[in-house]
């Protein structure tokens, strides 16, 4: 099996070329990646908490789904792919707005991504992929908000930088 291409961006998300993806963490250069946030009718986040066997952040609690885009995939494409891959279900979604960060791991790994993040609606359970996820829960902004506060350590690092610097975009409840 090939190793999955991440997309090389620049600081304005311009392609700049692909590199496999364990590469591209393993030289922190900057690549286009998405986060997906559901939300259901009680205005609450569906989050998923990551399969143990995962690279990095193994059973942390994040947001509903993220991974990369693949060449010549938009962003939405790629994130209705994901949701269906990871969380078995494919809602419409908007995108709100993106941002980078850079988050290095315990394990050597470093996150260095140009993160577009999308909001969708869904009511239903999702049916999981458990090699991608471990489990899953639906809770309020504010509960999750108030979780990130007292247990930092149990969420993946781009779910707290979101939820710290861009709570307005994914704050449907507004």
């Amino acid at each position: 099996m090939i190793e999955e291409q991440v997309i090389l961006v620049d600081e304005n998300d311009n392609k700049i070329g692909l590199m496999p993806k364990l590469e591209a963490h393993e030289k922190a250069l900057l690549h286009r990646a998405f986060s997906v946030f559901i939300f259901n009718d009680k205005n609450e986040l569906m989050l998923q908490r990551r399969a143990m066997h995962k690279y990095h952040t193994p059973g942390l609690w994040t947001n509903t789904c993220c991974s990369h885009q693949r060449d010549g995939e938009s962003n939405l494409e790629a994130g209705r792919r994901r949701l269906q891959e990871e969380m078995g279900f494919v809602t419409d979604l908007e995108e709100k707005t993106s941002f980078i960060y850079k988050a290095p791991f315990d394990n050597g790994l470093t996150e260095h991504e140009y993160d577009h993040v999308m909001v969708g609606y869904f009511n239903d359970d999702p049916n999981i992929n458990p090699d991608e996820v471990e489990s899953w829960k639906w809770m309020s902004l504010e509960a999750v908000k108030a979780d990130i506060a007292e247990n930092p350590q149990l969420y993946t690092a781009w779910f707290k930088i979101i939820f710290e610097k861009f709570y307005e975009f994914i704050n449907v409840n507004k």
